[in-house]
């Protein structure tokens, strides 16, 4: 089963695309922060992280440059998530390593293909 990291702090956020995402058959992880996404992706090894830019402790762009920047997590592609749709907004997030990005609220069918052009053809739902 393919393992999802979503990282965010939104309760209600986390309640509607975690179980969006399960029903769609991928097992999903949760991380609050940018910190605890780190501890977790280097613990759990997840397929693909799901990261909102605005958390607490630190902060998404942060969090994705010190994934990427770790051969330990490099390899994980990181789709960003964020309310703000400015295109500087997007530049940002690859700049910060991060291998795609998407707006909120999120387009499920959308996510999706971009999840799934992220996963090799064998592991994606």
């Amino acid at each position: 089963m393919v393992r999802i990291l979503y990282v965010e702090d939104n309760d209600d956020n986390i309640y509607m695309l975690q179980t969006r995402l399960e029903r769609q058959g991928f097992d999903v992880l949760i991380a609050r922060d940018g910190a605890s996404c780190i501890e977790i992706a280097n613990a759990e090894h997840p397929d693909l992280i799901l990261m909102d830019l605005g958390l607490p402790v630190m902060d998404g762009w942060e969090a994705a440059r010190r994934l990427k920047s770790d051969d330990a997590t490099r390899h994980i592609p990181v789709i960003a998530l964020s309310a703000h749709a400015m295109s500087t907004d997007r530049t940002q997030a690859l700049e910060a390593g991060c291998d795609d990005y998407d707006v909120k609220p999120v387009e499920l069918a959308r996510l999706l293909r971009k999840i799934r052009a992220l996963l090799p053809p064998e592991g994606a739902p």
